[in-house]
C-alpha cells in the first residue's frame, strides 16, 4: 500500500508506536500502519487519518487510545498446540519436574502466557496440565495467567468459542474430549479448562512487571511465543530484562525458535533438546553460570513441560471467610510508637529492632522474588517479630500466602497491614480480589471502592508504593477490567440457570 500521509508524519508515528506499545513498524510496513489508523480513526473520533495520527502525536496516549490501537494494530492468528514439537519437550520433562519441585516446596507452579492473543496458547497448556495431573493422581496446584495488549482478543478468550479452523495442529481425539460442539460450527472450551485460566491486559512495552499485583512475579515459566517478532529490538531487550525479573531462578522462558537471539536475551542460558531451544534464567547468585542448572542426561531428551491453571483456589476452605469476623492480630498501639518508651536505652532498642526488621523484610523480598517462598516467610515472621509495627512485611507475607493459595493467612495479614497503614492501595486491591475469588462479590466491591479512592490522590505514571513498578493508571485499569469480567460472569450465570430452567 502506497503511503498518503506526509512522510515525516509517519516516521514519528512509527516512532511514537514502538515506544508506547512496543510494535515495530519499519519503513517498508508503513502503509500497513497508515490503513491501521484510518481504521482507527472513528474510534479515536478523528474525522480523516492525517488528523487522528497527529493528535495522537500531541498527547500521552490514554488506556483507551492504547486499547483501540491495539486492536488495529495486533494480529490475531494462531491455533492450538502451535509448535507441538516444543509442547512436547515440554509435557515430557520440564513440567512433571516443576510439579515434584514445587510440592516438595509447598506452593503453586506459575505460569504466564504473555501475549496470548484469543487464548489458544494458555488453553492448551491448560490441557496439557490438566492430563499430567491426572496422570500422576496430583491435585491441580498451579496458576496460568494469560495477558495480551488487544481487549477484544481477551474477549474472545474468555469466552472460549472456537471455530474449525482453530485446531488444524490439534488431534482430534482433543477436541472431542475438551470442547463442546456448539451450533454455526462452533466449539466451546470445556468450563473445567477455561476456569484454570486467568486473562488480563498488560502492554508489554510498558515496565509493569515483575509485579505481585498484576501476577507477573515469581513465575516459572513465561511462553512469549510467535509475539516479539513483531517488536522493535530495543523493546525486545527491555522486555526480556523485564522477564528475567518474573522468572524464579532457573525459571524458563518460551519463544518461538525465529525469536531467539543471543543479543535479546543474554540474562538466559539456552538448552537446545531435540531441536527445540528453551531459554533458562540464570541463577541471581550465579551470574556466571556456574550454577545448578536443570540437566539433561541421556535419559532426559527433553525438558520441563509448562502449563498452569487460575489465581489460588480457596477450596480447602471449612466455612466462607468474612473479613468482619477477623481481627488484627496485633496490640492496638499509640499514635507514635515511642509513646511509651520510658527511657533512652528503651528507645535506642525500638529503633535497633526497627532496623533489624526492615534488614529481614528485605531479605524476605530477595527470597520471595527469586521464588523461595519457603525462606521468604521464615524471614517476613522474623521482621515482624522484630518490629510488629512494620505493614511492609505484614503485606510481603499476605502476598506469599496468597501465592501458596493460602487464602485466609493472606486475609489475616492484608487485614493487619490496613490496620497499620490504611493508606497502601495495594492491600485494599488484593483483599478485593481474595473476596471476589470466594463470591463475596459486595465485599470485593468495597476494597475496590477502597483502592479507587486511594488512587485518586495519584497521578496516572505515579509508581504504587511496594508495587515493583505498578502505576496508579495501570491499577486502576486492572480492578476496571476485574469489575468487567465478574459482571459478565454474573451474567452468564444467570443466563445458564435462566436456559436449564
Amino acid at each position: 500500500m502506497q503511503i498518503t500521509l506526509p512522510y515525516v508524519l509517519v516516521s514519528q508515528l512509527s516512532d511514537l508506536i514502538a515506544m508506547k506499545m512496543g510494535l515495530y513498524y519499519p519503513q517498508k510496513r508503513w502503509g500497513d500502519l497508515e490503513r491501521a489508523i484510518a481504521a482507527a480513526a472513528p474510534e479515536l473520533d478523528m474525522p480523516d487519518t492525517e488528523t487522528a495520527a497527529r493528535y495522537l502525536l500531541s498527547t500521552s496516549l490514554t488506556r483507551r487510545q492504547i486499547d483501540i490501537l491495539a486492536c488495529r494494530l495486533t494480529v490475531g492468528e494462531t491455533y492450538f498446540f502451535r509448535e507441538q514439537k516444543c509442547l512436547d519437550v515440554l509435557e515430557q520433562g520440564i513440567l512433571p519436574e516443576l510439579i515434584r519441585k514445587c510440592k516438595e516446596n509447598n506452593r503453586q507452579l506459575r505460569i504466564w502466557s504473555a501475549g496470548c492473543c484469543t487464548g489458544e496458547e494458555p488453553y492448551s497448556i491448560a490441557i496439557l496440565l490438566d492430563r499430567l495431573f491426572k496422570k500422576h493422581e496430583e491435585e491441580w496446584n498451579a496458576t496460568i495467567l494469560a495477558t495480551d495488549i488487544n481487549p477484544v482478543f481477551l474477549d474472545r478468550a474468555a469466552e472460549g468459542l472456537y471455530r474449525e479452523w482453530a485446531f488444524r495442529a490439534t488431534p482430534g481425539w482433543i477436541k472431542e474430549r475438551y470442547f463442546k460442539r456448539k451450533k454455526n460450527g462452533l466449539f466451546e472450551i470445556g468450563p473445567h479448562i477455561r476456569k484454570r485460566v486467568t486473562f488480563s491486559n498488560l502492554n508489554l512495552a510498558e515496565d509493569v512487571y515483575a509485579s505481585q499485583a498484576n501476577g507477573t512475579r515469581a513465575v516459572d515459566v513465561i511462553f512469549c511465543r510467535n509475539v516479539l517478532m513483531y517488536f522493535s529490538s530495543q523493546a525486545v531487550k527491555r522486555i526480556g530484562q523485564g522477564f528475567h525479573r518474573s522468572l524464579v531462578d532457573h525459571g524458563w522462558l518460551i519463544v518461538s525458535p525465529v525469536e531467539m537471539s543471543s543479543e535479546s536475551f543474554p540474562q538466559f542460558r539456552l538448552h537446545t533438546v531435540s531441536g527445540t531451544g528453551l531459554y533458562q534464567k540464570i541463577d541471581s547468585h550465579d551470574v556466571h553460570g556456574n550454577g545448578n542448572y536443570f540437566s539433561f542426561g541421556p535419559s532426559s531428551d527433553a525438558l520441563y513441560k509448562a502449563a498452569s491453571a487460575p489465581p489460588s483456589s480457596l477450596q480447602g476452605w471449612e466455612t466462607p471467610l468474612s473479613l468482619e469476623s477477623m481481627e488484627p492480630q496485633i496490640l492496638p498501639v499509640a499514635s507514635s510508637p515511642f509513646t511509651q518508651l520510658t527511657s533512652a536505652q528503651d528507645v535506642a532498642n525500638q529503633s535497633a529492632n526497627q532496623e533489624r526488621s526492615n534488614t529481614l523484610y528485605h531479605e524476605a523480598r530477595r527470597y520471595a522474588d527469586r521464588g523461595d517462598l519457603t525462606k521468604a516467610v521464615k524471614q517476613c515472621k522474623e521482621a515482624i517479630a522484630a518490629n510488629k509495627l512494620n505493614p511492609a512485611a505484614y503485606y510481603l507475607l499476605a502476598t506469599i500466602h496468597q501465592e501458596l493459595g493460602q487464602a485466609k493467612e493472606a486475609m489475616r495479614c492484608l487485614m493487619n497491614t490496613l490496620y497499620l497503614d490504611p493508606g497502601l492501595v495495594l492491600a485494599h486491591f488484593a483483599l478485593g480480589s481474595l473476596c471476589l475469588t470466594q463470591g463475596k462479590s459486595q465485599e470485593a466491591e468495597r476494597h475496590f471502592d477502597n483502592a479507587l479512592s486511594l488512587l485518586n490522590g495519584y497521578s496516572s505514571n505515579d509508581i504504587l508504593p511496594d508495587s515493583g513498578g505498578l502505576t496508579a493508571g495501570n491499577l486502576t485499569h486492572f480492578i476496571t477490567s476485574i469489575r468487567i469480567c465478574d459482571s459478565l460472569n454474573h451474567q452468564e450465570i444467570k443466563s445458564r440457570a435462566s436456559h436449564d430452567n
